[in-house]
């Protein structure tokens, strides 16, 4: 049995599944780490953005976080690892996620 291939859509979906928002802030940070062809622009900040963790944690919103997630998992998508990092995200326990009412 061959595995299927990860969807944007479908691996969005599940990362709101449960009240779910995003990755604790190590495990966020993990898959950036994964997302390829990651660069500085010309203004000093991150190709795609950085994850909202340490000091920014406190000072977003879930929907701004979620918002956040949304744009590395289009990197992914486009850049090639999106079954990797939907494989990562899939095997994360569920304490491992920041749900609606904690982040």
């Amino acid at each position: 049995m061959t595995e299927m291939a990860e969807s944007l859509d479908a691996l969005l979906a599940y990362c709101q599944e449960n009240g779910r928002v995003v990755p604790m802030p190590k495990h966020w940070s993990r898959l950036y780490g994964m997302l390829p062809g990651r660069s500085r622009n010309e203004t000093g900040g991150w190709e795609p953005a950085l994850p909202l963790i340490l000091g920014a944690w406190g000072n977003t919103t879930a929907a701004e976080k979620t918002a956040r997630l949304r744009e590395h998992l289009a990197w992914a998508a486009t850049n090639g690892a999106l079954d990797t990092v939907g494989k990562y995200l899939r095997a994360l326990p569920e304490s491992d996620w920041c749900h609606l009412g904690d982040c």
